[in-house]
């Protein structure tokens, strides 16, 4: 069996696929992974021999040309011109393929169902965290453009009205994508793209999924892929001379303005060490002090069980890393899913979340104090004991029945 798993998105979308297509191949599949062609991903999966398949483009070029238009930009024409770059990029991907699943951005995820289709393969939708899954029991994600009515309490209501809002975002371009290729058009791109069979990779500790009749979930767990580097000689010395820092990191997203420097002092005026991420910011220290340290790419696995508090974004990936440690977090959420899984960190007590995207030093140090309080701690070595480590085997075993 040859199964193509597709996304486009930041790492955090791109390496669960990594883990799910090594998984697939331990049950002898043959997987394969369409994702974008950035120079860590090409590393990643050359060193777990995975073959990567070009996206349409960067997703780091992307973002850089797309994040100074944010403010003007028209979502359903770039959300048109995506689907139709990634329809060229993952039909070329899928040639012999007899299994497709997709993931990431909805542009991208529409193209690919569109693939296929067309193609006549088994198609499977996934979805990293369970907000954007219909459900009774909670309220639609909030496209910027389409909010939702604050008067409404209904969530069956919000959720009828999100299939408008997704066919008024995507509706114009999947069609005439599938017009172009001969398809016939769809009525509601979000039902069609999602399936009533969606795979949720998510823990269902962390991203509880509470059954309902209008879909049937499979939560698999996390998709994680083992991790044995080794920790760098310099950074293990570091960890080794004192005691355990606080890492700071905002994965693949840009920073608020100072928010370096502001963590930095934050942590330093709680008398605790910082170890501090770049990422896709490119975060710096802002001294030669000994107190302080910073990585790039690192194995947060073999980290994260060292530190004495995560300071991070909030994105799927760093929180379950976090959870699995036993490391309190300390989430500022800047888009989409993020400010879920800071409530979700804070319902259970591993840590706390910050109220909005943009933290103030007396803010940043009231979350921080929290997330150290010894109970903290306790709740989350506790927690970490329910993590489950196998979604990624558990979603292979379904695919592949």
């Amino acid at each position: 069996m040859r199964i193509l798993l597709s996304t486009f998105g930041s790492r955090g979308d791109v390496q669960p696929l990594l883990a799910l297509a090594v998984a697939l191949q331990a049950h002898g599949a043959d997987a394969r992974v369409c994702a974008p062609p950035d120079e860590e991903f090409v590393k990643l999966f050359a060193a777990a021999d995975v073959p990567l398949l070009p996206a349409f483009r960067s997703v780091r070029d992307w973002i850089a040309e797309m994040l100074p238009k944010r403010a003007t930009i028209s979502l359903p024409k770039v959300a048109a011109q995506v689907m139709a770059a990634q329809y060229e990029a993952i039909d070329k991907a899928a040639q012999g393929c007899d299994v497709m699943l997709a993931t990431g951005l909805f542009s991208s995820v529409a193209a690919a169902r569109s693939v296929a289709e067309k193609r006549g393969m088994r198609y499977v939708h996934a979805a990293y965290c369970p907000i954007f899954l219909p459900s009774p029991y909670q309220r639609p994600f909030e496209y910027p453009s389409h909010p939702l009515p604050r008067d409404v309490t209904d969530n069956q209501v919000l959720w009828d009205r999100d299939v408008q809002a997704m066919n008024e975002i995507f509706g114009e371009g999947l069609n005439a994508l599938r017009v172009s290729i001969g398809l016939p058009t769809v009525d509601n791109v979000r039902d069609y793209c999602q399936t009533a069979r969606p795979l949720l990779a998510a823990d269902p500790v962390l991203a509880p999924w509470r059954q309902a009749a209008m879909l049937d979930v499979a939560q698999t767990g996390a998709w994680i892929l083992p991790d044995a580097r080794p920790l760098p000689d310099e950074l293990l010395a570091f960890l080794d001379a004192g005691a355990p820092p606080v890492y700071v990191g905002l994965g693949s997203l840009p920073a608020p303005k100072d928010f370096a420097r502001m963590a930095i002092d934050v942590v330093r005026a709680q008398g605790r060490r910082v170890l501090m991420s770049r990422g896709w910011a490119e975060l710096a220290l802002v001294d030669g002090l000994d107190d302080c340290f910073i990585v790039g790419e690192v194995n947060q696995q073999a980290l994260f069980p060292r530190v004495a508090a995560v300071i991070h974004h909030g994105g799927a990936g760093t929180t379950h890393a976090a959870a699995r440690a036993g490391a309190p977090q300390v989430i500022v959420p800047q888009i989409v899913d993020q400010p879920y899984w800071g409530g979700r960190v804070w319902d259970l007590g591993i840590g706390s979340t910050h109220d909005g995207p943009t933290p103030t030093s007396g803010s940043l140090s009231s979350a921080l104090e929290a997330a150290l309080n010894d109970g903290t701690r306790a709740r989350a070595l506790s927690v970490a004991d329910t993590i489950l480590g196998d979604g990624a085997m558990r979603a292979a075993r379904l695919l592949m029945e």
